[in-house]
């Protein structure tokens, strides 16, 4: 993961990261909602505007005015999606609190100081869980199927990895390189470096405004995300342990196969006409393949010049400069008298 927070951040600050791709109906409740919610702490609203063509950038560009001090704007030159929106906010954000939600009302800002209480209880990032849901079944449905799988594979237990509603410290987020459609996996990313992550269970509305950006096409590219999530978590410095176990059972499956065959060779039946056979040695082929496959990328990943960490540090705790000086006037103290006899000898 790579730092993307290139703003220096302000303690007590909250920042909003609002995605809007087409909302401008729901930005003006949204604003009052986030506003009267904060608790009277200091915030500020960075709204990334998507590629909107519905007026959205211009009610944004007035609110701006009015509320130059509270409200940023990022526009985009055309959709490129929600994790790169985020991404773009998360590098232009100020605050050491980060709050991530969507535009279109179905999160309610009266959760803010649920979310506020719940990471003073000692947690770097809480998400959001709509436990009660206000979508059709064709949203709920692949969603359910979605956080299992998502949830198995990572080791974590959420029960909404798709909510859009999180509050994260600031640390977390400089770790966290967003691509693709990498947002929905931000809490299987914190924890797999060692971040504390809680679900707290938020109210849900129903769309009121708009129509959904999402259908069936995010749960088929999620199922490839899920075996992206898989290696970045778990091999990314030990690709061979993904590739090798499907590769050392097919070299086993195929060359059992095989030495079957060749016993049955060997006791003068004819082989050559049997599909088993040929599919042993498909196994082989297979398993050889995918376990070199292993190889090169343990290659890759320790010849490149480019090292990441695989750790993340919580605390350092560094001696200061006094307590060396010190130490270094003590130990000549100390030496002193047995340098005076060396020299008088």
């Amino acid at each position: 993961m790579a730092s993307h927070i290139k703003q220096k951040t302000y303690p007590n600050l909250l920042s909003f990261l609002i995605p809007v791709y087409n909302e401008v109906e729901s930005l003006p409740e949204l604003f009052d909602g986030i506003r009267a919610n904060v608790g009277g702490r200091p915030f500020e609203i960075l709204f990334i505007d998507d590629g909107s063509t519905d007026g959205s950038f211009e009610y944004l560009t007035e609110l701006h005015r009015q509320n130059p001090t509270t409200v940023r704007v990022i526009r985009f030159r055309r959709n490129f999606g929600k994790s790169q929106a985020l991404r773009a906010g998360i590098r232009e954000c100020r605050g050491d609190l980060v709050f991530t939600m969507d535009a279109d009302l179905q999160d309610d800002p009266t959760e803010i100081p649920n979310f506020l209480e719940k990471l003073n209880a000692g947690y770097d990032l809480v998400s959001g869980w709509k436990k009660k849901r206000h979508d059709p079944w064709h949203k709920t449905l692949p969603s359910r199927l979605f956080n299992a799988v998502i949830a198995r594979i990572s080791g974590l237990p959420l029960h909404d990895f798709n909510c859009g509603y999180k509050l994260y410290r600031a640390e977390v987020l400089r770790e966290i390189d967003l691509y693709g459609e990498m947002h929905r996996f931000i809490p299987a990313f914190a924890h797999s470096r060692g971040f504390r992550v809680a679900e707290l269970p938020v109210k849900h509305h129903a769309r009121r405004f708009g129509v959904s950006k999402f259908g069936w096409r995010r749960l088929y590219r999620g199922l490839f995300d899920a075996v992206t999530v898989t290696l970045l978590t778990r091999y990314t410095k030990r690709p061979l342990h993904f590739f090798g176990g499907p590769g050392l059972l097919l070299l086993i499956i195929g060359g059992a196969i095989l030495a079957y065959f060749t016993g049955w060779k060997l006791l003068g039946h004819d082989i050559g006409y049997r599909p088993l056979f040929f599919g042993g040695i498909l196994a082989v082929i297979a398993g050889l393949q995918t376990f070199a496959l292993g190889l090169i990328a343990e290659l890759l990943v320790h010849q490149s010049g480019r090292r990441e960490d695989s750790y993340s540090i919580a605390t350092f705790l560094e001696i200061s400069k006094q307590a060396t000086q010190s130490a270094r006037q003590k130990t000549s103290a100390r030496t002193a008298p047995v340098l005076r006899k060396l020299t008088t000898r």
